[in-house]
């Protein structure tokens, strides 16, 4: 059964709203957004022309305390906000219900970008991160299948350190999540 957000449609926040009201790592967020430049001129040219199409609606579960969501969605905002896609922003914790049906390998992890029509079918999503930097935290699930495990939590730290190195210095990283959001948009 397809999963639906009709529920959720008009119960968001503007990504300005949300950028507004940020209590942690504004400054960071801000900038990212503020720096962003888009990987080629056929990439904005593709997000323009969304503009052309009344069909999507895009709700974000996040939370301002998430690095992820530091560093993905100021790309995810600028993407959208070009082609005049209706994004909502759902805070995670005011939205539990929703963050249960979109769980990433059985955990709460933000952000999530969710691709509805106008109706509040869910047609795709994306997220946590950028595919290259997710498949390291894959790995870890797969690898470390219990939490309670006496070296868990070095794994982690040594993984979250691994994120980091992905995402790489400076903003390279966001032309994948371009590529990826264009990927995704183009098959709904």
């Amino acid at each position: 059964m397809a999963k639906m957000i009709a529920d959720k449609l008009d119960k968001g926040i503007s990504p300005q709203q949300f950028m507004d009201e940020m209590t942690r790592n504004k400054e960071t967020f801000v900038s990212l957004y503020d720096e962003f430049q888009w990987p080629s001129e056929d990439d904005r040219a593709y997000f323009e022309s969304l503009g052309n199409r009344d069909d999507l609606r895009c709700l974000i579960l996040m939370a301002d305390w998430c690095g992820d969501v530091v560093k993905n969605i100021p790309v995810v905002f600028r993407a959208l906000e070009i082609g005049g896609v209706p994004t909502e922003v759902l805070i995670k914790e005011e939205h539990l219900d929703t963050m249960g049906q979109f769980l990433t390998m059985g955990g709460e992890a933000v952000p999530i970008v969710i691709f509805a029509d106008t109706g509040g079918a869910v047609l795709g999503q994306w997220g946590p991160r950028p595919s290259h930097v997710q498949e390291a935290m894959i790995a870890f699930k797969q690898a470390n299948p219990h939490p309670e495990a006496a070296d868990y939590q070095d794994k982690l730290t040594e993984t979250r350190a691994e994120l980091g190195r992905r995402y790489g210095e400076g903003t390279g990283y966001q032309a994948h999540i371009v590529r990826e959001l264009r990927e995704l948009i183009e098959k709904l």
